[in-house]
Protein backbone atom coordinates (compact mmCIF):
# COMPACT_ATOMS: atom_id res chain seq x y z
CA UNK A 1 0.00 0.00 0.00
CA UNK A 2 2.94 2.32 0.44
CA UNK A 3 3.88 2.29 -2.55
CA UNK A 4 0.78 4.98 -3.38
CA UNK A 5 2.20 7.34 -1.56
CA UNK A 6 5.35 6.95 -3.42
CA UNK A 7 2.77 7.59 -6.60
CA UNK A 8 1.51 10.55 -5.38
CA UNK A 9 5.08 12.18 -5.64
CA UNK A 10 5.34 11.32 -9.11
CA UNK A 11 1.91 12.22 -10.42
CA UNK A 12 0.53 15.16 -8.14
CA UNK A 13 -1.86 16.66 -11.27
CA UNK A 14 -3.85 13.55 -10.88
CA UNK A 15 -7.31 14.55 -11.19
CA UNK A 16 -9.27 11.98 -9.65
CA UNK A 17 -13.16 13.54 -11.36
CA UNK A 18 -11.55 11.96 -14.54
CA UNK A 19 -11.58 8.49 -13.03
CA UNK A 20 -14.63 6.16 -14.61
CA UNK A 21 -17.49 7.28 -12.35
CA UNK A 22 -21.13 5.53 -11.62
CA UNK A 23 -24.16 7.64 -9.58
CA UNK A 24 -25.51 6.53 -6.10
CA UNK A 25 -27.52 7.79 -4.06
CA UNK A 26 -25.01 10.58 -2.72
CA UNK A 27 -23.42 11.69 -5.86
CA UNK A 28 -20.96 10.21 -8.49
CA UNK A 29 -18.77 8.00 -7.35
CA UNK A 30 -15.07 6.63 -8.71
CA UNK A 31 -15.25 3.47 -10.08
CA UNK A 32 -12.26 0.44 -11.31
CA UNK A 33 -13.02 -2.71 -12.20
CA UNK A 34 -9.96 -3.97 -12.18
CA UNK A 35 -10.19 -6.98 -14.24
CA UNK A 36 -12.59 -8.88 -13.00
CA UNK A 37 -13.66 -12.14 -15.13
CA UNK A 38 -17.13 -12.71 -13.50
CA UNK A 39 -20.35 -12.05 -15.87
CA UNK A 40 -21.51 -9.58 -13.77
CA UNK A 41 -18.75 -7.43 -13.72
CA UNK A 42 -18.35 -7.11 -9.94
CA UNK A 43 -16.91 -9.49 -7.41
CA UNK A 44 -18.41 -13.08 -6.58
CA UNK A 45 -20.89 -13.19 -3.70
CA UNK A 46 -19.44 -13.60 -0.36
CA UNK A 47 -18.35 -17.56 -0.12
CA UNK A 48 -17.05 -17.58 -3.92
CA UNK A 49 -13.91 -16.67 -5.08
CA UNK A 50 -13.55 -13.94 -7.49
CA UNK A 51 -12.07 -14.97 -10.53
CA UNK A 52 -9.95 -11.64 -12.32
CA UNK A 53 -8.42 -11.39 -15.70
CA UNK A 54 -4.34 -10.61 -14.57
CA UNK A 55 -2.54 -8.62 -17.07
CA UNK A 56 0.86 -7.94 -18.14
CA UNK A 57 1.57 -5.44 -15.59
CA UNK A 58 -1.08 -6.90 -12.79
CA UNK A 59 1.63 -9.76 -12.64
CA UNK A 60 4.57 -7.51 -12.52
CA UNK A 61 3.39 -5.85 -9.37
CA UNK A 62 2.62 -9.11 -7.81
CA UNK A 63 5.80 -10.22 -9.08
CA UNK A 64 8.19 -7.44 -7.48
CA UNK A 65 6.27 -7.91 -4.17
CA UNK A 66 6.38 -11.51 -3.92
CA UNK A 67 10.02 -11.09 -4.43
CA UNK A 68 10.55 -8.66 -1.91
CA UNK A 69 8.79 -10.14 0.37
CA UNK A 70 9.99 -13.74 -0.44
CA UNK A 71 13.47 -12.52 1.07
CA UNK A 72 11.93 -13.22 4.38
CA UNK A 73 9.91 -16.28 3.46
CA UNK A 74 9.97 -19.24 5.17
CA UNK A 75 11.11 -21.93 2.26
CA UNK A 76 8.53 -23.00 -0.03
CA UNK A 77 7.69 -26.85 0.19
CA UNK A 78 9.95 -29.06 -1.71
CA UNK A 79 7.89 -30.17 -5.17
CA UNK A 80 5.15 -27.24 -4.88
CA UNK A 81 4.46 -24.38 -7.88
CA UNK A 82 5.81 -21.80 -5.68
CA UNK A 83 9.15 -23.24 -5.04
CA UNK A 84 9.38 -22.84 -8.96
CA UNK A 85 10.97 -19.65 -9.76
CA UNK A 86 8.32 -17.13 -11.84
CA UNK A 87 9.53 -15.10 -14.82
CA UNK A 88 7.63 -11.14 -14.36
CA UNK A 89 5.13 -12.22 -16.50
CA UNK A 90 4.29 -15.52 -15.40
CA UNK A 91 3.53 -14.57 -11.53
CA UNK A 92 0.09 -15.18 -10.37
CA UNK A 93 -1.90 -13.98 -7.49
CA UNK A 94 -2.22 -17.26 -5.81
CA UNK A 95 2.00 -17.32 -5.40
CA UNK A 96 1.71 -14.05 -4.06
CA UNK A 97 -0.59 -14.59 -1.55
CA UNK A 98 1.87 -17.92 -0.30
CA UNK A 99 4.67 -15.78 -0.08
CA UNK A 100 2.83 -13.69 2.36
CA UNK A 101 1.53 -17.02 4.55
CA UNK A 102 5.35 -18.43 4.51
CA UNK A 103 6.58 -14.84 6.00
CA UNK A 104 4.03 -15.17 8.94
CA UNK A 105 5.76 -18.80 10.23
CA UNK A 106 7.54 -18.62 12.66
CA UNK A 107 6.78 -15.19 13.57
CA UNK A 108 4.47 -12.81 16.30
CA UNK A 109 2.40 -10.26 15.55
CA UNK A 110 5.24 -7.53 16.15
CA UNK A 111 7.68 -9.38 13.90
CA UNK A 112 4.63 -9.62 10.78
CA UNK A 113 4.05 -6.05 10.53
CA UNK A 114 7.88 -5.21 10.78
CA UNK A 115 8.72 -7.36 7.44
CA UNK A 116 5.90 -5.54 5.41
CA UNK A 117 7.41 -2.46 6.62
CA UNK A 118 10.72 -3.29 5.69
CA UNK A 119 9.51 -4.78 1.96
CA UNK A 120 7.73 -1.14 1.61
CA UNK A 121 10.38 0.72 2.45
CA UNK A 122 12.20 -1.66 0.18
CA UNK A 123 10.60 -0.66 -2.91
CA UNK A 124 11.13 3.49 -2.30
CA UNK A 125 14.07 5.50 -3.41
CA UNK A 126 16.34 6.78 -0.61
CA UNK A 127 14.81 9.77 1.00
CA UNK A 128 10.92 9.43 -0.46
CA UNK A 129 9.37 9.63 2.79
CA UNK A 130 10.71 12.79 3.94
CA UNK A 131 9.93 14.23 0.56
CA UNK A 132 6.25 12.91 0.66
CA UNK A 133 5.78 14.90 3.78
CA UNK A 134 7.06 17.42 2.26
CA UNK A 135 4.35 17.65 -0.68
CA UNK A 136 2.14 16.22 0.76
CA UNK A 137 0.95 17.41 4.70
CA UNK A 138 -1.75 16.37 6.29
CA UNK A 139 -4.38 18.20 4.59
CA UNK A 140 -7.60 17.85 3.36
CA UNK A 141 -7.02 17.69 -0.58
CA UNK A 142 -3.37 15.49 0.38
CA UNK A 143 -6.01 12.63 1.91
CA UNK A 144 -8.59 13.56 -1.08
CA UNK A 145 -5.89 13.12 -3.43
CA UNK A 146 -4.28 9.55 -1.95
CA UNK A 147 -7.53 8.22 -2.12
CA UNK A 148 -8.33 8.90 -5.69
CA UNK A 149 -4.52 7.45 -6.33
CA UNK A 150 -5.83 3.80 -4.39
CA UNK A 151 -8.63 3.28 -6.27
CA UNK A 152 -6.70 2.81 -9.72
CA UNK A 153 -3.42 1.84 -8.44
CA UNK A 154 -3.83 -0.87 -6.35
CA UNK A 155 -6.45 -2.61 -7.80
CA UNK A 156 -4.33 -5.10 -8.75
CA UNK A 157 -4.15 -6.32 -5.16
CA UNK A 158 -7.18 -5.22 -3.23
CA UNK A 159 -9.75 -5.47 -6.46
CA UNK A 160 -12.12 -3.16 -7.02
CA UNK A 161 -13.19 0.29 -5.20
CA UNK A 162 -14.41 3.42 -5.24
CA UNK A 163 -13.97 6.79 -3.82
CA UNK A 164 -16.69 7.56 -1.40
CA UNK A 165 -17.49 10.84 1.33
CA UNK A 166 -16.31 10.03 4.86
CA UNK A 167 -16.58 12.49 8.03
CA UNK A 168 -13.11 13.20 9.32
CA UNK A 169 -13.17 15.18 12.37
CA UNK A 170 -16.54 16.65 11.62
CA UNK A 171 -15.99 17.71 8.25
CA UNK A 172 -17.13 15.68 5.85
CA UNK A 173 -14.45 14.85 2.39
CA UNK A 174 -13.70 12.24 0.00
CA UNK A 175 -11.03 10.94 1.91
CA UNK A 176 -12.44 7.40 2.02
CA UNK A 177 -11.81 4.59 -0.51
CA UNK A 178 -14.49 1.80 -0.25
CA UNK A 179 -12.98 -1.94 -1.44
CA UNK A 180 -16.02 -3.95 -2.49
CA UNK A 181 -14.54 -7.29 -1.15
CA UNK A 182 -10.71 -7.41 -0.58
CA UNK A 183 -8.88 -10.16 -3.03
CA UNK A 184 -6.51 -9.83 -0.21
CA UNK A 185 -9.25 -11.26 2.15
CA UNK A 186 -10.76 -12.96 -0.44
CA UNK A 187 -7.38 -15.68 -1.05
CA UNK A 188 -5.97 -16.12 2.10
CA UNK A 189 -9.10 -16.63 4.14
CA UNK A 190 -7.24 -15.28 7.25
CA UNK A 191 -8.15 -12.45 9.61
CA UNK A 192 -4.43 -12.84 10.91
CA UNK A 193 -2.83 -11.69 7.50
CA UNK A 194 -5.31 -9.37 6.62
CA UNK A 195 -4.82 -7.64 10.00
CA UNK A 196 -0.54 -8.36 10.52
CA UNK A 197 0.01 -8.11 7.08
CA UNK A 198 -1.85 -5.63 5.40
CA UNK A 199 -4.27 -3.07 7.72
CA UNK A 200 -1.66 -2.55 10.50
CA UNK A 201 1.39 -1.73 8.68
CA UNK A 202 0.09 -0.02 5.94
CA UNK A 203 -1.98 2.33 8.63
CA UNK A 204 1.23 2.73 10.34
CA UNK A 205 3.50 3.16 7.37
CA UNK A 206 1.30 5.80 5.72
CA UNK A 207 0.81 7.59 9.49
CA UNK A 208 4.04 7.39 10.78
CA UNK A 209 6.47 7.25 7.71
CA UNK A 210 4.72 9.50 5.31
CA UNK A 211 3.15 11.56 8.00
CA UNK A 212 -0.43 11.49 6.36
CA UNK A 213 -3.29 9.74 8.80
CA UNK A 214 -4.63 5.98 7.75
CA UNK A 215 -7.66 4.09 9.04
CA UNK A 216 -8.39 0.83 7.43
CA UNK A 217 -11.80 -0.82 8.89
CA UNK A 218 -11.94 -4.15 7.11
CA UNK A 219 -15.86 -5.72 7.16
CA UNK A 220 -15.32 -9.39 7.99
CA UNK A 221 -18.87 -10.18 6.92
CA UNK A 222 -18.70 -9.50 3.33
CA UNK A 223 -14.71 -9.14 3.50
CA UNK A 224 -15.35 -5.24 2.36
CA UNK A 225 -12.84 -2.66 3.37
CA UNK A 226 -13.23 1.34 4.23
CA UNK A 227 -10.10 3.71 3.95
CA UNK A 228 -10.25 6.56 5.79
CA UNK A 229 -7.82 9.07 4.68
CA UNK A 230 -6.66 11.53 7.04
CA UNK A 231 -8.36 9.73 10.18
CA UNK A 232 -5.67 8.82 12.75
CA UNK A 233 -6.16 5.23 13.24
CA UNK A 234 -6.92 3.95 16.95
CA UNK A 235 -4.17 1.98 19.57
CA UNK A 236 -4.24 -1.80 18.67
CA UNK A 237 -5.78 -2.43 21.78
CA UNK A 238 -9.01 -0.15 21.24
CA UNK A 239 -9.53 -1.49 17.57
CA UNK A 240 -12.22 -3.78 17.40
CA UNK A 241 -9.91 -5.94 14.93
CA UNK A 242 -7.97 -6.66 18.12
CA UNK A 243 -10.98 -9.30 19.26
CA UNK A 244 -11.83 -10.43 15.58
CA UNK A 245 -11.46 -14.05 15.52
CA UNK A 246 -10.44 -16.06 12.81
CA UNK A 247 -12.95 -17.00 10.12
CA UNK A 248 -14.45 -20.32 11.50
CA UNK A 249 -15.14 -22.14 8.27
CA UNK A 250 -12.05 -22.22 6.63
CA UNK A 251 -12.39 -21.49 2.41
CA UNK A 252 -11.85 -24.44 0.63
CA UNK A 253 -9.18 -22.69 -1.80
CA UNK A 254 -7.07 -21.62 1.32
CA UNK A 255 -4.10 -22.83 2.43
CA UNK A 256 -3.89 -23.43 5.98
CA UNK A 257 -1.46 -21.43 8.13
CA UNK A 258 0.59 -23.27 10.40
CA UNK A 259 -0.74 -23.52 13.73
CA UNK A 260 2.25 -21.53 15.50
CA UNK A 261 0.90 -18.66 13.53
CA UNK A 262 -2.51 -18.07 13.69
CA UNK A 263 -4.83 -19.79 16.29
CA UNK A 264 -8.10 -20.93 15.00
CA UNK A 265 -10.33 -21.54 17.60
CA UNK A 266 -13.45 -19.70 16.77
CA UNK A 267 -13.80 -18.92 20.55
CA UNK A 268 -10.48 -16.90 20.37
CA UNK A 269 -9.20 -14.06 18.68
CA UNK A 270 -6.10 -13.91 16.33
CA UNK A 271 -4.34 -11.86 18.53
CA UNK A 272 -0.43 -13.19 19.12
CA UNK A 273 2.06 -10.99 21.49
Amino acid sequence: MAVLGFQAVQFPSLDYHSLPRRRSSSGYINVVRCGIAEPSGEPAPFGQKTRYNDGFFEKVFMALFARKMGRFAAPAKAGTQTEKKRSWWDSDYESFVDVSKRVMQGRSRIQQQEVVREVLLSMLPPGAPDQFRKLFPPTRWAAEFNAALTVPFFAWLVGPSEVVEVEVNGVKQRSGVLIKKCRYLENSGCVGMCVNMCKIPTQDFFTNEFGLPLTMIPNFEDMSCEMVYGQVPPPFEEDPVSKQPCFSDISPWQIPTPASVINYKPEKSFLLD
